[in-house]
């Protein structure tokens, strides 16, 4: 394989790898030519993804909100690769759709914890071990972009994403590591089906979404390979929108 996509010799460490839409990028990834480390909190959803990509795969449990768990992932990844080059930082939970005043300070905490502290942990102690030429890949979603409804928390914490994200991209520019965010419109997944397959709800998320369908995992692959790659070399501190036209209306 060849050309700017190429990603044969780069390691890749992908959190919230084991289903949905962090295992449609970590496979992505590794069409691609990378090397890929496949962490998140269930081993057997973990085994199964690392099944599906084959020997170019290493598997480790985690949980992005608490420092010793991304510390251990990446020194994990440092034993065994003795580098790490792009970081994809998916792991996340799905909004709770209550009222702010019905969403308890736990439910709020929750989702901070992962959504927001966690990224800050894994670009504190992963992405700090990144190289020059090397790219973090902040997993946001439109919900960064525009509010949601009955959906705080969420909000809150992605809006945090792509804010953390471009003074990220300043701060590391120097160092020659590009930070980036993806963020998805509506994906149909395990977690998400019931919810886009409801006759008034999805029905509704589908007819404002131009492109007439809701994405795959798969859908979201292309996006994470561009920003990990080589494609996009002169790119930072942006976000790249993949939700159908869901934003543009």
């Amino acid at each position: 394989m060849s050309g700017d996509f190429d990603l044969t010799g780069k390691v890749c460490v992908v959190t919230g790898a084991g289903r949905g839409i962090g295992r449609g990028m970590a496979e992505g990834l590794a069409r691609n030519g990378a090397t890929v480390v496949l962490a998140g909190r269930t081993r057997a959803t973990l085994e199964e993804a690392a099944a599906a990509i084959g020997e170019r795969s290493m598997v480790q449990t985690a949980d992005v909100s608490k420092a010793a768990d991304v510390v251990a992932l990446r020194d994990a990844a440092m034993t065994r690769f003795g580098k790490i080059d792009v970081l994809v930082n998916n792991a996340g939970v799905d909004p709770i759709f209550k009222g702010i005043e019905r969403t308890s300070l736990e439910e709020w905490q929750h989702i901070i914890d992962v959504n927001l502290t966690g990224l800050f942990l894994c670009c504190k102690y992963i992405g700090g071990a990144i190289g020059k030429g090397g790219s973090v890949i902040n997993v946001s979603s439109v919900a960064g972009h525009v509010g949601l409804v009955r959906s705080v928390p969420y909000c809150a914490s992605k809006g945090g994403a792509e804010l953390l994200t471009k003074a990220l991209a300043i701060d590391w520019a120097l160092r020659g590591v590009r930070v980036n965010t993806l963020a998805p419109g509506w994906v149909d997944t395990d977690l998400t089906h019931e919810l886009l397959t409801h006759e008034v709800h999805g029905q509704r998320m589908l007819s404002g979404t131009p492109l007439g369908r809701f994405a795959t995992p798969n859908d979201m692959a292309g996006g994470v390979v561009f920003l990990a790659s080589d494609a996009s070399a002169f790119m930072t501190g942006q976000s790249l929108v993949i939700d159908g036209g869901w934003t543009a209306g």
